[in-house]
């Protein structure tokens, strides 16, 4: 039992650093929100300019330039449509940001509990051989502890890089999407200008 904990905690372990390495990876603030269409956007003006700032985000694929280049593919709609549109595709785009956060949250939760489950399989064990041969020698008794207690501080070094990583990611989504909401808001305001 207590080699299936430890077992579980190394997969644990490495599904925590994949997630970590592959979030991290995505989430790089040039590669959500590139500087060229930042740029473009800030000199966009007019619809002509627009076009240009289109096929730049064709050149560019990212959340910010997909967002772009659907509105500027709506730019005939009326602005509370293109609005609307933009804000539900907007809503797909945070989801696809978000993606993998779920699994450092259950590793948060999970991985406490595995080395919990290791620690009572482990006193389960050594308190059943203490049944047996009795208290003849504390030595052994305290080393069996200090190994049963080895699959709770694994739990917690896995969890709580996973929480840090969790919280990190999260926050960093949350100001990505107040950063594209901000960038299309003003692009779709100058776009409808009378």
């Amino acid at each position: 039992m207590e080699n299936a904990v430890y077992v579980l905690l190394g997969i644990t372990s490495v599904v925590c650093v994949a997630v970590i390495g592959w979030r991290g990876w995505m989430l790089r603030w040039n590669s959500v929100v590139p500087p060229e269409i930042v740029t473009a956007l800030a000199d966009c003006r007019s619809r002509e300019d627009a076009k240009n700032v289109r096929s730049l985000c064709e050149k560019n694929p990212s959340p910010l330039g997909r967002l772009i280049r659907l509105t500027t593919d709506r730019l005939d709609w009326p602005k509370d449509d293109n609005m609307d549109s933009l804000e539900t595709a907007a809503r797909h785009e945070i989801v696809h940001l978000e993606r993998g956060l779920v699994v450092l949250e259950v590793i948060v939760g999970i991985a406490p509990l595995l080395g919990l489950v290791g620690t009572i399989a482990g006193m389960m064990t050594v308190f059943g051989d203490l049944g047996q041969t009795g208290l003849n020698d504390a030595a052994k008794l305290a080393q069996g502890i200090a190994l049963i207690l080895r699959a709770t501080l694994a739990g917690l070094l896995i969890a709580i890089p996973s929480l840090i990583f969790w919280s990190y990611f999260s926050k960093k989504v949350e100001v990505l999407a107040v950063e594209m909401e901000t960038l299309c808001d003003e692009f779709i305001r100058r776009q409808y200008r009378k």
